[in-house]
């Protein structure tokens, strides 16, 4: 598990970017795969689940995980358990319950926590390139806002995501982040022949944080493509033709 300095500093937030290691899942899966909408043998998703709770000093019961559709929709989330059973679409939550732990399940796509450790207030958002185009971030900070929250005390990491060298777009890709701002084309670099790019994800979504003006951001800075030991990712998954893959857990929680 990894975790961030800017939440780490706060004791009353518990927190984790968890690898792929620790778990029982095998083959294409092996082994902390957490997400159920992959084909693993759900057992073993629910024991990973379980295992990641518990790192975090946590019941499974206590684990919220959402349908995720590379939206910018965010939930409030009152009942962990109730939450489960809907399993509502959305890419992000927010919770000013105590033991109520917000999960994002990732395999390239770029997962967000927040925490405002004064007012006691938690979101974790999944910030895929349509999710963070369409703004997630903003959303996220803002339904944290309506809880009671202030940006000056909203803290937020960017997990490990796929990272520039490893994400090669074609020539379409750039247009809605160009429509946006003209300043957005620093993230994209020009491969040298064919019209393509590759694209700065983990970039695109600090900026968007600290347009925000949160009063800390940063990242957990490791390639989720590149380092196959570590991290589950949809792309080489892809390229391989490997035909399914497993999903990170990234999470956060109140302390009790």
């Amino acid at each position: 598990m990894l975790t961030s300095p800017v939440l780490e500093t706060e004791k009353r937030i518990r927190h984790g970017f968890f690898t792929r290691e620790g778990g029982v899942s095998g083959g294409i899966y092996a082994s902390l795969n957490c997400g159920m909408g992959s084909d693993d043998d759900a057992a073993n998703v629910v024991e990973n689940k379980r295992r990641a709770a518990a790192r975090l000093g946590l019941d499974e019961t206590a684990l919220v995980t959402l349908y995720q559709v590379h939206s910018a929709r965010v939930v409030r989330i009152e009942n962990a358990a109730e939450t489960m059973r809907a399993r509502p679409e959305a890419d992000a939550m927010v919770t000013d319950r105590p033991g109520v732990m917000l999960g994002i399940l990732t395999a390239d796509c770029a997962p967000v926590l927040f925490a405002d450790p004064a007012n006691r207030i938690v979101g974790a958002a999944h910030a895929g390139w349509r999710g963070a185009v369409s703004g997630i971030v903003e959303e996220t900070v803002t339904a944290m806002e309506a809880l009671g929250a202030e940006r000056r005390t909203i803290r937020a990491s960017v997990g490990p995501c796929i990272a520039r060298v490893s994400y090669q777009v074609g020539p379409e890709f750039p247009a809605p982040f160009l429509a946006e701002s003209e300043d957005n084309a620093a993230f994209f670099t020009p491969e040298a022949e064919g019209g393509h790019f590759r694209f700065d994800l983990l970039g695109y979504v600090l900026s968007r944080l600290r347009q925000a003006g949160l009063g800390a951001v940063d990242a957990v800075t490791r390639d989720t493509y590149a380092e196959e030991e570590l991290f589950f990712s949809y792309r080489r998954t892809c390229h391989r033709g490997e035909g399914d893959y497993g999903r990170g857990l990234s999470a956060i929680a109140i302390g009790e």
